[in-house]
This record gives C-alpha cells, structure tokens and sequence, in this order.
C-alpha cells in the first residue's frame, strides 16, 4: 500500500481573518478571493485530492460560510448552464463539488495554528494526516505533498516542508536547525523557532504551509501553553516532538525549489494572478502580450 492511500485525510485551518486584504475581505473570506478564475481555497483542495487525501477537513470561523457554499451543489446554476449548453462551465462548477469529502468544523476562538489543528483531533483520530494552510499555493507541476507523504511513511515522525529565505525576510517565518542525512532528500529538524529576529535565526530554511503529522501531536497539543502572541503554537508542538523519543517522534524536512505563492501577501498574491494568468489557455497568450506592451510604455 502506498503512503498516499495510507495516509487518507487533510487538514485546511481556514479561521483567519484575513485582515491584510480589508477592505476586500470584510464581508468575503480571504481563502475565496480568485486567482485566475477559482478561489485560493480551491487549489489548495486539489493539491490535497491530487496527492491522494479525499477527505478533507475545513477548520473555519464565523463568516465563512461561503466556503461551504463553494463546494457544494449549485442545482440552478448547474440547470441554467446545461439549459444553455454550456459544457464547459458546467464541468467547472460541478469539478468544485465533487473534488472529494469534504467536512467543517469552527475554530471558534481564534488561538493560533496549534488550536486550529486541535480542533482535527475527533475527526482525524489516530492517524497521520496532512496540514496545508490556504494561504500557500503550490505550483501543481512541482512536487511537494506526495514527497513529503513518502517521508512520512519512512520516518514515522512529523514532516514540514521547507524554504530558503533571504535573511531580511526571515522574521517572519518558523525557522529550523537541521541536519542534513546521508543518502536521502531530507533533513533531520533538531529545533524550530517561531520567527525570530534576524540575527538569531538558526538558519535561512524556513517553515512553509504544509505539514504531515503524526497524530501523536495532538497529546503534545493539549499540553502546549499559549506562546509567542499568545496563541497555541504548532511550531512549539513541533519542537517537543522534535525532541522527544518513541513512537511518532521526530521532526523532519522536505526542502521545496518549486513555484510558490503566498496569497496572504497583497505582493505574492498578484504575483500568483499574473503568473498563473500567463500559463492560462484562453488568457495567457492575450495577457502575455499586454504585458509585453505595458512594461514597455513604463520604461523601466
């Protein structure tokens, strides 16, 4: 059996507030602003099915129900669309439904990433599971999750992908000290800390969002005291586990080159439109030569 039949459910934590998008995300979620002509949300749930992981869990908050909507049936537009004989967008709508199993639960109180991946525990039980934050978009054509899934199933342990980043930006990041192993395309995390100042990062590898977890940190979890900004941790979590010894220890890393996009970053965000944009079928060859055209008329 591969890892990725094994390994059967993701995780989504969907609670975020998304307020470096207000006004715009005042009354829509921010895993819904489109890119290109889906939302976020939607590219992140085909990673998840692509690799393997059919069910998925939605960590949510108040005023997102639009996600369920999303990915639920839409009879009458599926009925005007097929009235229509509009093929195409009709096989796009329904795509979104069926994807694969999808389920909700409320965050409630928002009390960090550690809180939100809690909040999987009934759902998940006892099993490794998946954890990929909305806000990354992974490159369909780079190979991230099914890597980091083979891992897993090798170790054991926990896995979190990982990125070089510019000392200057480093703050901003969970941040790991590693330890390269012999013969294999992954590292060994000793420590993580949560975004610390430049001059004391442990390295220039940071923590992006997608993670395999043994389900053994769900007691770490439970155990984890508010920290940094004071919100549960996974970061912290992840630390114990890095540490600690028997079944489920151990902390390890996926290094990730690949095409990446923060939608949570207004920059990173119109990046990922314009790129993804270009690579379109119907639009890139139109979009592209605007381009051509306008950066020619700015000059610079």
């Amino acid at each position: 059996m591969t890892n990725a039949q094994r390994i059967r459910k993701a995780v989504i934590p969907a609670a975020g507030l998304g307020t470096r998008f207000l006004p715009a995300t005042k009354a829509m979620p921010k895993e819904m602003l489109p890119v290109v002509d889906k939302p976020a949300i939607q590219y992140v749930v085909q990673e998840a099915v692509d690799a393997g992981l059919e069910d998925v869990l939605m960590i949510t908050g108040r005023n997102k129900r639009a996600l369920e909507d999303h990915f639920d049936r839409v009879p009458n537009i599926e009925r005007l669309l097929e009235q229509k004989g509009d093929e195409e967008r009709l096989e796009a709508v329904q795509h979104a439904t069926d994807l694969g199993e999808i389920h909700y639960v409320r965050q409630g109180d928002p009390k960090g990433l550690g809180h939100a991946v809690l909040r999987a525990k009934t759902h998940v039980g006892n099993e490794a599971f998946a954890v990929l934050l909305g806000d990354d978009l992974i490159d369909e054509r780079d190979e991230l999750l099914s890597t980091m899934l083979r891992v897993q199933e090798q170790t054991g342990g926990s896995v979190v992908a990982l990125i070089e980043v510019e000392p200057s930006k480093i703050s901003a990041y969970g941040v790991v000290e590693m330890d390269p192993i012999d013969g294999e395309d992954f590292v060994r995390v000793h420590r993580l800390v949560e975004k610390p100042p430049a001059d004391e990062a442990p390295s220039n590898l940071a923590v992006i969002g997608r993670y395999v977890l043994h389900p053994r940190v769900f007691e770490v979890l439970e155990n984890t005291a508010p920290g940094r900004g004071n919100e549960i941790q996974l970061t912290d979590a992840l630390q114990t586990l890095a540490t600690a010894e028997g079944e489920g220890s151990g902390v390890y890393g996926v290094v990730f080159t690949g095409r990446r996009y923060d939608t949570g970053d207004k920059l990173s965000y119109l990046k990922a439109i314009v790129t993804l944009g270009c690579e379109n079928d119907e639009l890139g060859p139109d979009l592209r030569g605007w381009l051509k055209e306008y950066v020619a008329e700015q000059g610079d």
